[in-house]
């Protein structure tokens, strides 16, 4: 491990172990900061430290702690008055029991930390106690002060080093309630059977793998402007309707999970196809798998089909003879409009 600075010194107790340890920050932070400045000349905007009594700037030696009292009254607090308090985890991390890892609530995880061996003779009993976290598979729970408090934390091996977590105080943590849905939801079978579908489809990640994108994006910005370039202009999210149908929402996340890993989701798609014909189907397969029924049917569609050939004729033949008649029937109605006119018109020079 590259050398870092050191933000503690002290010492582990370890029953009657006493193991000298610098403690360092395990993690670090690589979020993007800005300053402020005056929009009009880019100028910077300061702040300055000002006594309210005296309407000037103080030094940094200037300034000290105080505890504001209800009424508004400083009570000056200085760093002797909290050296002599009786804290004996003052310069100690004091391991105070041994508990399995599932015993700690990830909600009281706090900052972490590496403890360096701090000298020669710190190592052997360094690597006892780091030795005996690893066979025991616990976890070791101790008390410390730092920065003026004393804290909880957890001390654990990470590789060959030991790590210690700051833990929030139990009372620390917030009781959830009102959090959860205060209305009373049915979750059905095949809405689970989705959801670990696509639990399934995710799968795993390594997480040496996950980077800040957005940091990233800012920082390509920062340099696109500081060259006189145009920032590139990020493409515009899809738009999302609106998912009434959560069965519908979950089979399209475990369709869109499988693409994004280059599952391939056609033949999926094709066995639902075929599940419901077959279904339908069915039903109207069942009687041909059956010989005696085949050959009865065969027979009766084979008499059917006779039938209907000499229906067929004979309708033809009859066609054929009310043709005729037809014909002939409009042939004699010509004949009689002939003589119609002759008899038609006596009557009418009688009646006149």
């Amino acid at each position: 491990m590259r050398q870092v600075r050191s933000i503690w010194n002290g010492a582990i107790s370890f029953g009657l172990v006493s193991i000298p340890i610098k403690l360092v920050n395990a993690t670090e932070s690589h979020s993007i900061s800005f300053r402020q400045i005056h929009t009009e000349d880019g100028g910077r905007i300061r702040y300055r430290k000002v006594c309210e009594l005296e309407d000037r700037e103080v030094t940094q030696a200037e300034i000290g702690k105080a505890y504001e009292d209800a009424d508004g009254t400083m009570i000056p607090i200085t760093d002797d008055d909290l050296a002599q308090l009786p804290i004996p985890t003052a310069r100690t991390i004091e391991i105070v029991a041994f508990v399995p890892a599932d015993r700690i609530d990830p909600l009281q995880m706090d900052a972490a930390y590496y403890l360096s061996a701090n000298g020669v003779p710190a190592a052997k009993p360094y690597t006892l106690l780091r030795e005996a976290l690893k066979r025991s598979q616990k976890v070791a729970i101790a008390k410390y002060a730092l920065r003026g408090r004393e804290r909880l934390g957890m001390l654990r091996v990470v590789d060959d080093v030991i790590a210690m977590h700051g833990l929030l105080w139990p009372d620390e943590i917030r009781v959830p309630e009102g959090v959860a849905p205060d209305t009373s939801v049915t979750v059905r079978d095949k809405e689970l059977d989705l959801a670990d579908a696509l639990m399934d489809t995710l799968g795993e990640v390594d997480l040496a793998d996950l980077h800040d994108d957005y940091r990233e994006a800012v920082e390509e910005m920062i340099t696109a402007k500081a060259s006189g370039e145009r920032p590139a202009e990020s493409p515009a999210p899809a738009p999302s309707g609106k998912v009434l149908d959560l069965m519908a929402a979950l089979e399209k996340s475990v369709r869109e999970a499988k693409e994004s890993r280059g599952e391939d989701t056609a033949a999926d798609t094709g066995k639902k196809a075929e599940v419901r014909p077959i279904s339908s189907r069915s039903a109207r397969a069942t009687p041909k798998q059956t010989t005696g029924k085949k050959s009865t049917s065969s027979a009766t569609k084979k008499t059917a089909a006779k039938k209907s050939t000499a229906s067929t004729s004979t309708s033809a033949k009859k066609s054929t003879g009310a043709t005729k008649k037809t014909t002939t029937a409009k042939k004699t109605p010509a004949k009689s409009t002939t003589k119609t006119p002759t008899k038609k018109a006596t009557p009418r020079k009688r009646t006149a």
